[in-house]
């Protein structure tokens, strides 16, 4: 494999990534198609249920005869079953594709590894691991819902320079700028869900909502054990699908649904257990520091972003404490900080 074949593929890797708000539960992939170093053709997968991308890149080639001389770049293994689109694999076989080259082999168990297969047993010669760091990055959610039955958790929290979330009395805590605000927002398109703990609706009543960035909103996750959360808080507005997980109440009303759970010293278990059997393949946990607590814990989280300000409080409610983990990105978002942590393997 040569440095243009990596280039390529970044390309495709760059495709799949348009796709964040739009394809899931099925993962974001992009295809690439050259011949003789040029690109003829290339696509996304755009929307769940829509034709995947070696579909929409190889429809974008005007000569279909030059595809046996071509060579496809696609970030992740063609499907090989029939979903709600016939399996990829055919397609590129009997459109006569004699060279691919894949970022990542499918988890999925309907696939894993059929394509690959049945791409080598048509005669194609099949390049896989290109770039493979990346695909896993670019589809990390896909990645942990398949192979661990869990969702991606992103635990998040806004902190001042010495360390505190929150006033004395717990009182909200106006923390991040309005740059950092704005980012949080995109996040929140980014997750099919997202969670806070009953004090956190009781002192900030948030909307858990993208207001202020364009794509869907996320489900609302309320953990409310003994269901005394008042009527009238954002979080039961029926604007959005909300989970209110508790020890008493197992009903449905509108876009409200109360999920009755056991009590047990770790809740995160049976509430990531029941998210995947809801398909919900990432969480933003956005507090407050008991939930937050509870997964760092139970060491049930795959990322922490921590928004610092440079302003400080000198006492209040103390941040969650990070467990040992990798530093993966610090940037500045006006005068805030931006923390990404990745737990270490």
């Amino acid at each position: 494999m040569t440095i243009a074949d990596e280039w390529y593929m970044r390309r495709a890797l760059e495709l799949a990534a348009l796709g964040i708000h739009t394809t899931r539960p099925n993962p974001m992939v992009g295809c690439v198609i050259t011949h003789k170093g040029k690109i003829i053709g290339e696509g996304w997968h755009q929307q769940y249920g829509g034709p995947h991308a070696e579909v929409i890149a190889v429809n974008a080639v005007v000569d279909k005869s030059l595809l046996p001389q071509c060579k496809i770049y696609v970030t992740l293994e063609p499907c090989s079953h029939f979903g709600k689109t016939p399996p990829c694999a055919d397609f590129l076989i009997q459109h006569g594709v004699k060279s691919i080259f894949i970022c990542n082999t499918d988890p999925n168990p309907l696939v894993a590894g059929r394509g690959i297969r049945k791409l080598l047993d048509a005669g194609c010669e099949v390049h896989v691991g290109l770039l493979e760091a990346a695909g896993l990055e670019l589809n990390k959610r896909f990645f942990k819902f398949h192979q661990v039955k869990q969702p991606y958790i992103i635990l998040k929290w806004a902190e001042t320079a010495d360390g505190f979330i929150a006033h004395p009395t717990g009182e909200p805590l106006a923390v991040s700028g309005a740059l950092a605000k704005k980012l949080v927002h995109k996040w929140r398109t980014e997750e099919q869900a997202i969670m806070v703990g009953t004090r956190t609706a009781l002192a900030d009543n948030p909307q858990l909502n993208a207001r202020e960035w364009t794509g869907n909103s996320p489900v609302r996750i309320v953990i409310d054990k003994t269901l005394r959360l008042p009527a009238n808080l954002y979080l039961f507005d029926q604007t959005q699908p909300t989970l209110i997980y508790n020890y008493q109440r197992q009903e449905q009303d509108g876009n409200l649904e109360y999920v009755k759970i056991e009590a047990a010293p770790d809740l995160t278990e049976h509430i990531l257990l029941d998210l995947y059997r809801r398909s919900i393949q990432s969480v933003l946990v956005e507090g407050g520091t008991t939930l937050l607590n509870y997964f760092l814990t139970a060491n049930n989280w795959d990322e922490i972003r921590i928004l610092r300000s440079p302003q400080r409080l000198n006492a209040g409610v103390i941040a969650p404490v990070k467990p040992f983990a990798n530093l993966m990105q610090t940037r500045a978002l006006g005068e805030d900080q931006l923390l990404i942590f990745k737990k270490t393997n």
